[in-house]
């Protein structure tokens, strides 16, 4: 993560990272010996074409289908090995998802299989309407509303296919290259048959010829035996004692030839291909989370995090596939046509445990995804401002003097955080007491403005007895072990020598959370904190400086016996998990809390954010952040950011102010830099650069509502907060590879940022016939339902944002120095109107800092603006209560039996108010603006386009000065 320079002890030991993305720390997949056994299975079948037939069937005669029907069993045999069983389990649940299992059965040793009970937000429910029917050749079962659904697992060779209206939509198998290695004992893993004399030698007086016979299983696992127990990696050597145990399994698209997902990789949105012919990239997609120096901007090298999540799109649906395998894996992506997709998922570990997701819309497969690995947790709401981190703040003044100058500038900020030098020796909930002597003290004066701290917590501990935190997990042996199993691994980090908690281990989970405790106990825990302290989790890949791919070994032994291969891209998620749940338990009742985590699985959106890592200070690498973000919500991630700035580097004022355009329009809002850098706080700039990014910073705080809202929507349905084409319109395939443009939410807003310099104009992609506004001009756009491109202005002081038309976005104008401050504020309402006339929007709005909103404490409220008749001018703009109408919808993983619009934090912001409503659009100017039943309204009109027309300039604006309407109660204001 940062310069190695700190560590003059260790530069003997360690790689030195001072330069740029050093690609030898790291393997290919040619260095990979899972890899390269499982890219040479496809070359094969490749070669083979049409002859290549998959060795697994299924005994037709084990069947046995559930009582309830949902699940079936069955024996699978390989004729490469007919003495080793599997056994495949194929179910079908609630909401039409296909969970294909197969693993072996009575091995030598067991797989991991628990990777989904880690991922998963809770065990599945079945279907009640399913019927397998078993025929000579396959089972089959139809379901779905229209009996549309149909999934079939034929027998010889297996191969399962997931088909709607006939159509195949995904098929495992379906190329032959599902391989299970299964275990074996170490000195026969081939079974190489006996030598074989050859006939008539001695008849001819010739000397008896004795030769080998060919193997037979050479045409499917190749004639040499590649790494199966020992493989060595520059001077590391993993011992591989289970021997060989991957998985290889085709997964294909027939029908879809767009696919997006499986984060993390800085590449571009649409997936680029890896095989087949004219590859954009040479190497799979590896998903291995990995501490990545400086990485490169366009590569399908494995980052910080892993989630094993794949959409494939076409314009006649959405489906995708989750792989729940924690191990290594490789992922090849190629494209026999345009209309198709195929990809090979090459694991070293685990059982095959693959979702099938049918869709068939994209907010189907995210709700889909939702029910199994649960949705975007709700944040505390203060985490949605401003961020202002750097490596290092270097003292307790040195935070205070930062907090003076945001105040001096009236720049608003909510969070000043705190990277690895607040630690005294970089042992973690320890204060340098010569830099921090008080901490508290700090901490009250930051929140005392309604900010909060953040400081880094990384999961390694350095191994000293005058360590609490050490010296505690050591004493209850939870730390993770080496590959003896005995003892306590012991590895490098930014302590120097370190040890790590097996969060695997029951045992971990209470004892971390107790080290988050503020008050004095018998044990020892951070009690020089205060819950205005959030947590920041780093490292936890886990980052290892003298391992090999600087991560842990392989054959380290996590709880259980296992493998650190068998759950390394777990590792990361259950660090955050604990912290979170410590973080929240430090109150009670509990409060949301604040955790970012660089490492990431699936399932670890339900614990906080996560971020892009250690990026560069390049319009390339904010040009690939946007893309990286966006990916990370399509795989549940919404919550992400990226560091602006970029952490490495001193970029140039433009360049920051860019940065700064790209920050305010992500979920994470955060700057940082390295401790090599320039101090760049947004204060320090010269004009008109510091002018220009108060003002985008203040354009933040003014959105918090609509972003809120956004996040409101996620929680509840598991839609990503940023939204590319290909969600918005998914039939339009000119959208499907856009990724430099975004929707935010439902709130109609249409974000495309400037990445590059010397910038003035930028082409925007409008997919459909209607209106979009520029949100500060209110210049009206046109659309075309066949999608056009229009160019908009974007020098330095503009950004390009859109309001599209039919959108209502609620928002708070007034400048404060912390969204904390803003509780109280009014409303302004921007109602854009669309071709029709039309508008609505939504707002939610709870404490923002407790969970009493899964009790029914919060407000939900929809604004409708439409025509008082179907042929009038007039205009009725209305205020509807939501939480009343749908309390089964409002949040997430709570189906509310009812809503009280009197509940206590309604009762709270009671007479909060609507201060100004802002209408673009209107075709002519009112007569009469008021609030049903009451007086006439103050307002002010400006003549300009309407939404109607098909010609574009700057649109009419109605602006409603205070309507003394109220944000919770229901209203009408009738423009005639």
């Amino acid at each position: 993560m940062r310069s190695w320079s700190l560590l003059v002890a260790l530069t003997l030991l360690l790689v030195d990272q001072s330069c740029a993305f050093k690609a030898h720390d790291f393997k290919t997949c040619s260095q990979s010996g899972f890899c390269r056994r499982g890219r040479a299975l496809s070359a094969r079948a490749k070669e083979a074409k049409s002859s290549w037939v998959s060795p697994y069937s299924i005994d037709s005669s084990s069947i046995r289908v559930s009582s309830n029907q949902a699940v079936f069993t069955a024996a699978v045999k390989s004729s490469l090995y007919p003495d080793i069983n599997f056994g495949l389990e194929v179910r079908i649940h609630e909401d039409g998802v296909a969970r294909i299992r197969m693993d072996e059965i009575g091995g030598l040793r067991k797989r991991y299989d628990e990777a989904a009970g880690w991922a998963l937000v809770a065990e599945p429910s079945l279907s009640h309407e399913i019927k397998w029917t078993s025929g000579k050749k396959d089972i089959r079962a139809v379901y779905g509303d229209g009996k549309d659904i149909e999934v079939v697992v034929s027998y010889e060779p297996l191969r399962v296919s997931l088909l709607r209206n006939g159509k195949e939509q995904v098929v495992l198998n379906g190329q032959g290259l599902l391989h299970m290695e299964h275990f074996r004992t170490k000195g026969t893993p081939t079974e190489e048959p006996a030598p074989v004399e050859v006939e008539g030698a001695e008849s001819n007086g010739e000397a008896q010829v004795v030769i080998k016979a060919d193997n037979p299983r050479a045409w499917f696992e190749g004639d040499v035996e590649d790494d199966l127990w020992e493989e060595t990696f520059l001077s590391w050597t993993d011992s591989k004692p289970k021997g060989p145990e991957s998985l290889s399994l085709d997964i294909n698209f027939p029908n879809h030839g767009t696919v997006y997902g499986i984060p993390q990789h800085a590449t571009k949105l649409a997936l680029p291909s890896t095989a087949g012919s004219d590859p954009t990239f040479t190497d799979p997609y590896r998903l291995y989370n990995s501490d990545v120096f400086e990485y490169l901007a366009s590569s399908p090298v494995s980052l910080y995090g892993s989630i094993p999540l794949m959409h494939a799109h076409s314009s006649e649906s959405t489906v995708a596939v989750f792989d729940a395998v924690a191990s290594e894996t490789w992922i090849d992506v190629s494209h026999s046509s345009d209309m198709s997709t195929e990809t090979h998922w090459i694991s070293e570990s685990g059982i095959l445990d693959v979702f099938l997701l049918p869709g068939p819309t994209a907010e189907d497969v995210f709700s889909q995804y939702a029910r199994l690995t649960g949705s975007q947790s709700m944040p505390v709401h203060w985490s949605l401002g401003y961020h202002q981190c750097r490596w290092n703040y270097v003292s307790s003044e040195d935070v205070r003097t930062v907090q003076k100058r945001f105040d001096e500038e009236d720049m608003p900020v909510d969070v000043f955080w705190l990277d690895i030098e607040y630690s005294e020796d970089h042992k973690y909930f320890m204060w340098n007491e010569k830099t921090f002597p008080d901490p508290v003290e700090m901490t009250n004066d930051v929140a005392a403005l309604g900010r909060k701290m953040v400081v880094i917590v990384d999961p390694h501990l350095k191994r000293a007895q005058d360590y609490p935190a050490f010296k505690q997990a050591s004493d209850l042996g939870i730390l993770v072990k080496p590959k003896s199993g005995e003892g306590e691994y012991e590895g490098w980090c930014w302590p120097g020598s370190s040890s790590w908690t097996d969060f695997f281990n029951p045992a971990a989970w209470d004892w971390w959370k107790s080290m988050f405790k503020i008050e004095q106990s018998e044990t020892w825990s951070w009690t020089k904190s205060t819950t205005d302290v959030h947590i920041w989790n780093d490292m936890n890949e886990p980052s290892v400086f003298n391992g090999p791919e600087i991560t842990m070994p392989k054959d380290n032994i996590h709880y259980g016996g296992w493998e650190h291969r068998d759950i390394h891209n777990i590792n990361g998620m259950l660090f955050s998990n604990l912290t979170y749940q410590a973080v929240a338990e430090r109150t009670n009742p509990k409060t949301r809390p604040f955790v970012l985590t660089r490492a990431f699985f699936a399932g670890s959106q339900r614990f906080g954010a996560m971020w892009t890592g250690d990026n560069l200070g390049t319009w390339e690498h904010m040009e690939v952040n946007v893309k990286m973000v966006l990916a990370n919500g399509l795989a549940g991630m919404s919550f992400a950011g990226s560091d602006v700035g970029g952490f490495f580097g001193n970029p140039e004022p433009e360049m920051l102010v860019r940065w700064y355009q790209v920050g305010i329009f992500a979920p994470f809002f955060r700057a940082h830099a390295h401790i090599d850098t320039k101090r760049r706080e947004p204060f320090l700039l010269d004009q008109p650069y510091k002018g220009l990014v108060k003002d985008l910073l203040r354009l933040r705080y003014t959105l918090l509502p609509m972003w809120y809202t956004a996040f409101r929507e996620t929680s509840a349905t598991g839609m990503p907060i940023l939204r590319p084409q290909f969600i918005m319109f998914p039939k339009d395939k000119a959208g499907f590879a856009i990724d430099d443009q975004y929707y935010i939410g439902s709130s109609g807003l249409l974000v495309k940022p400037v990445t590059a310099k010397d910038v003035t104009e930028s082409k925007v992609y409008l997919a459909e016939d209607q209106v979009y506004y520029d949100y500060f001009t209110h210049h009206a756009y046109r659309g075309s339902a066949k999608g056009k491109e229009i160019t908009v202005p974007s020098a330095l002081h503009q950004v390009p944002v859109f309001i599209r038309g039919g959108s209502i976005v609620p928002t708070r104008e007034r400048p404060r120095r912390s969204s904390p401050l803003m509780k109280r504020d009014p409303f302004t309402l921007r109602v854009a109107l669309s071709k029709a006339g039309a508008a609505r929007g939504e707002l939610y709005l709870d404490d923002g800092e407790s969970y009493d909103h899964l009790q029914g404490h919060f407000i939900w409220r929809e604004f409708i603006a439409e025509k008082l008749a179907k042929k009038s001018k007039g205009l009725r703009l209305s205020s509807r209560d939501l939480g009343a109408a749908k309390p089964n919808e409002a949040v997430d993983g709570v189906a509310l039996k009812s809503y009280n619009p009197a509940n206590e934090f309604a009762k709270a912001i009671a007479d909060v108010r609507v201060e100004k409503v802002v209408i673009v659009g209107l075709s002519a100017k009112p007569s009469s603006v008021k609030v049903e039943g009451g007086e006439e309204l103050v307002w002010e009109y400006t003549p300009g386009v309407s939404s109607s027309e098909k010609k574009e300039g700057t649109a009419s604006l109605l602006t409603i000065k205070d309507p003394r309407v109220r944000i919770a109660n229901d209203w009408s204001i009738v423009i005639q």
